[in-house]
């Protein structure tokens, strides 16, 4: 049986991090991914789709500048986020968050991030192996790291080939579906609690669609540097479309909704994305179109003009994906075993995406494993980008119930704060009225409540 010290599941931002902080703590690390084929990459790797943004102070939590990345993975630098409502709009210019990096943020190319992550990795020594399915991992935590004699290691990861790899310590970095995560976890909770259905993709998580297209040059030059956002225009919790510029005068323009939405529940004519004679929620595809249609549909014909890129993406220039919206978890640190990036749930529907997160849980992680010791990981995380997790929980929680009369208040209400305080988006919001000081006082209180219960499996909970 081949031997590891640490064996990584998933070779997304999470488990390239492990890898990396892994192998340059001397560790033996080995990163399994399934590999997905896209149009934008000439090798097998990760499926490397989200919004693939970064606020300034992001990159602070990430740990990694941008300075530092090949050419092409950064797109655009950006000056502002803009956020619209139905009828309201308000533009922010900083995020009001100390920062090491100068500009508001950047967009760049997921495809080219994952692959510099994991070229990072095997440079420190880490091997990357694609075309590898995990089937599971069956541990006995009996045995100390290190002390497993050849017959019996402390981990066995089970590959689909029937094949099998030994490893002291195992980082689960399967992303937000959780294939291999989801039944892993299951061994060390009761059976009437069980992960697969605390964390079942089919009722906690949204799902999220993009298209590449390249617009036209007064378009480009009007978002080539900022993150458009409108809120309150389709329905469902935390639904919201956007436009994100790369390069060329390319833009990823999509949209991130739960599952499930059932149409009969909304009154399809508050929302501007919808049709009355709509029977089903739109798919992806029609949402980007009525999207388009409604802000550019006067001025250009959108089929010719906002033409599909299809050699980018995973497949003709579009791409879908899943998007974790459940609390971020604890893991079974006391056998051997960290969860990383989405498949512990630090991405988040609200903010769209969560590489910054990521990367910096699979750096614990690896560089804990490496130490030979997991124990400080549920509190390391919570030390880094708790904050982080409780300002997204805090805001998804506020919002969850918004029709779009709401969110043209709140915009309004942002709005009128943004422009009173000339800087930060919570400050002093007295000298912009009632409505402001409202938006501030719920915000403090919910996220006090929040920071008591925001995650969603408590290391207590875990049975060995």
């Amino acid at each position: 049986m081949e031997r590891v010290d640490v064996a990584i599941v998933g070779g997304g931002p999470a488990g390239s991090a492990a890898a990396h902080a892994a192998a340059t703590g001397d560790a033996d690390a080995l990163v399994l991914e399934k590999g997905v084929p896209r149009a934008d990459r000439d090798r097998l790797g990760p499926d490397s789709t989200d919004a693939a943004g970064i606020l300034d102070y992001w990159v602070d939590i990430m740990g990694i500048h941008p300075d530092e990345f090949d050419d092409g993975v950064v797109q655009r630098k950006l000056n502002r986020a803009e956020f619209r409502g139905p009828d309201e709009s308000a533009t922010l210019t900083s995020t009001g968050i100390e920062s090491s990096y100068d500009t508001f943020g950047y967009t760049f190319h997921r495809a080219r991030f994952d692959d510099w992550l994991r070229d990072r990795a095997e440079d420190a020594g880490a091997e990357y192996r694609t075309g590898v399915s995990v089937r599971g991992v069956d541990t006995d935590p009996s045995i100390a790291p290190g002390t497993g004699n050849t017959d019996r290691p402390r981990h066995v990861v089970e590959l689909a080939s029937g094949e099998s790899v030994g490893a002291d310590f195992v980082v689960l970095a399967d992303g937000p579906q959780r294939t291999v995560t989801n039944r892993v976890l299951d061994e060390y909770l009761p059976a009437d609690a069980p992960a697969s259905e605390r964390l079942a993709s089919r009722t906690a998580n949204h799902i999220a669609y993009q298209e590449y297209r390249r617009v036209p040059k007064e378009v480009y030059e009007e978002v080539n540097d900022a993150i458009v956002f409108w809120w309150g225009v389709m329905p469902g919790e935390t639904a919201y479309p956007w436009i994100f510029p790369n390069a060329d005068r390319v833009c990823r323009i999509g949209l991130t909704m739960p599952i499930g939405l059932d149409i009969d529940e909304f009154d399809a004519e508050a929302y501007a994305l919808l049709e009355p004679d709509d029977d089903s929620i739109p798919q992806g595809s029609e949402y980007v179109r009525r999207l388009l249609e409604w802000q550019y549909g006067d001025e250009y014909d959108i089929e010719t003009e906002f033409p599909l890129v299809e050699d980018a993406g995973k497949r003709g220039g579009t791409e879908t994906y899943p998007i974790s919206s459940t609390r971020p978890i604890d893991s079974p640190t006391d056998a051997g075993i960290a969860v990383a990036g989405g498949a512990m749930g630090t991405t988040s529907a609200f903010h769209e995406g969560g590489d910054h997160v990521a990367v910096r849980t699979g750096a614990i992680a690896g560089e804990l494993a490496a130490e030979g010791d997991l124990a400080s990981y549920n509190r390391r995380w919570k030390e880094t980008i708790g904050d982080e997790i409780v300002r997204n929980v805090t805001m998804a929680d506020m919002v969850a119930e918004y029709d779009p009369d709401d969110w043209d208040r709140i915009i309004g209400a942002a709005d009128e704060m943004l422009a009173a305080a000339g800087d930060g988006l919570l400050s002093q919001p007295y000298r912009s009225g009632w409505e402001s000081a409202k938006l501030l006082l719920a915000y403090k209180w919910n996220k006090r409540r929040v920071k008591k219960s925001y995650v969603g499996i408590d290391e207590n909970e875990y049975v060995y």
